[in-house]
């Protein structure tokens, strides 16, 4: 029998940090997380921005954001330093 190879999952989530798209695998991110996807400086506050209607969250230091998978499923939202 020709059994075919497994194909390696591709990352199921996608952070968008500033226009630039990083996969992750995990279902959810912390700030400081995203800060270093982003190589932000540890100092620099974490924005929410909904895509959906562009409303603003600084996010706290301990917040932790649950993701959605995929591209065309995703969350409508991207971060940006404060």
């Amino acid at each position: 029998m020709n059994a075919q190879p497994t194909p390696e999952p591709g990352p199921k989530y996608f952070v968008n940090t500033e226009g630039a798209e990083h996969p992750w695998h995990e279902e959810t991110i912390t700030v400081p997380q995203i800060r270093e996807l982003a190589s932000w400086d540890a100092t620099q506050p974490v924005v929410e921005v909904n895509l959906e209607d562009n409303s603003e969250t600084t996010l706290a230091e301990d917040a932790v954001v649950t993701l959605k998978p995929g591209h065309g499923f995703a969350k409508k939202i991207r971060f940006q330093r404060g």
